[in-house]
């Protein structure tokens, strides 16, 4: 298991890459993508070996908890294919979220960390300290391929890259905020893709909409899937989108699906 160290430069990693959208625990969903992605998912109790196609690597948007009926799971999956070397994963904003709980933290068990709460009650001790050992160890995003390709939970701004400090990692985890609220309660944000110059390409999720949002090269992979939608991956750098429906709806949105592209 990684350590502490929040490594976010990884530009000598070249790929290829297999980039996959907010999962929130829908590891249904999740086990057919890899399927689709051509890896292979076998399974042992709770112990999980995944197998990547040949020199392929996973990279997860963040936000693996919440909402979804196999948050533990899809943990499982995360934790066993980056030990294995064969995936890569930012943190989200629920990810963090979910791992201040399992530190003890009072935090409102809202937006669906209740389900997360409710399933991981059933798991061991040993499994909750190495899930919030993980958790720890997730940089705010990674810079990939040259400098080509950036991942990062809500997205990142180009003059952000090289950088690890405290307003890098809240724009990575919550996006450009006002500081105001919607009237569902949600933070009003700026879409900053709109602005992006189209090197490099950058990868997020955050913000689902029933489509890939694609706006001057940034790709947002979060497609509702725990809301009906769908789990979809952005293959790099052949761009191609994979994508799986829902099996049903877990969790009702607190707000309408918005389109990003305007």
């Amino acid at each position: 298991m990684p350590g502490k160290r929040k490594a976010f430069d990884r530009r000598e990693l070249a790929g290829p890459f297999d980039i996959v959208g907010d999962v929130h625990g829908c590891c249904d969903e999740l086990e057919e993508l890899l399927a689709e992605l051509g890896y292979d998912v076998a399974w042992s109790g709770e112990r999980v070996t995944v197998t990547p196609p040949a020199g392929r690597t996973l990279v997860f948007v963040g936000d693996l908890v919440d909402r979804g009926p196999r948050t533990p799971d899809t943990l499982r999956i995360a934790m066993a294919m980056i030990e294995a070397g064969a995936g890569l994963c930012v943190e989200g904003n629920h990810d963090n979220k979910f791992g201040r709980m399992l530190s003890g933290a009072n935090v409102k068990l809202s937006h669906g960390l209740q389900a997360s709460a409710d399933q991981m009650a059933a798991e061991t001790p040993a499994f909750k300290a190495k899930v919030r050992s993980f958790i720890d160890s997730l940089p705010p995003y990674l810079w990939l391929d040259g400098g080509k390709l950036v991942v990062a939970h809500a997205g990142l701004k180009e003059e952000m890259l090289g950088r690890d400090d405290g307003k890098v990692r809240s724009f990575a985890l919550y996006g450009d905020t006002t500081g105001e609220t919607d009237g569902f309660g949600f933070p009003v944000r700026r879409n900053w893709a709109l602005e992006h110059d189209g090197e490099p390409a950058i990868v997020y999720g955050h913000v689902a909409a029933p489509e890939v949002q694609a706006i001057n090269n940034t790709w947002c992979l979060d497609t509702g899937c725990c809301f009906g939608g769908s789990l979809t991956a952005l293959r790099w750098p052949e761009k191609e989108l994979v994508s799986v429906p829902a099996k049903r709806a877990y969790y009702l949105p607190e707000r309408p699906f918005a389109d990003r592209t305007r």
